[in-house]
């Protein structure tokens, strides 16, 4: 049987991975997050949009808005506000690419889970990495 886990546990536990990406376009590396539930749904809460009885994707700055919910210090600690997604939008697209799509991966945000919230809606990560 495994373990069961107390309130105090979950709650206490480190669970938001952390991954650190080589953007040769910007010189260095920088370190990229896994998203909290809260901000998936903000995040999903963003792009999707409810028009009349169906659903469309606003693709307006998709990867510099996920960029800036992902990119962190090695404390976890966000880099970029919303106020700054307009400026990082203004970054290399290949850059903004790489690190889109391993804070996709790291947040469990794939074609799959995008599909079932907007059913035939098409998306901007068809061919990226799969979750």
């Amino acid at each position: 049987m495994s373990k069961i886990l107390s309130k105090d546990a979950i709650l206490g536990a480190i669970d938001i991975p952390m991954e650190l990406v080589s953007v040769p376009e910007w010189g260095g590396d920088v370190w990229v997050k896994g998203m909290t539930g809260a901000e998936r749904d903000k995040f999903e809460g963003g792009v999707i949009e409810q028009r009349g009885t169906g659903q469309s994707l606003n693709l307006a700055n998709i990867r510099a808005k996920l960029c800036s919910m992902t990119i962190c210090d090695e404390d976890r600690k966000r880099l970029f506000s919303e106020a700054d997604i307009q400026a990082l939008s203004q970054k290399s697209a290949l850059a903004l690419n790489r690190i889109f799509i391993v804070a996709q991966r790291l947040s469990g945000l794939g074609d799959a889970e995008i599909e079932e919230l907007t059913g035939e809606v098409k998306t901007p990560f068809e061919g990226s990495a799969s979750v």
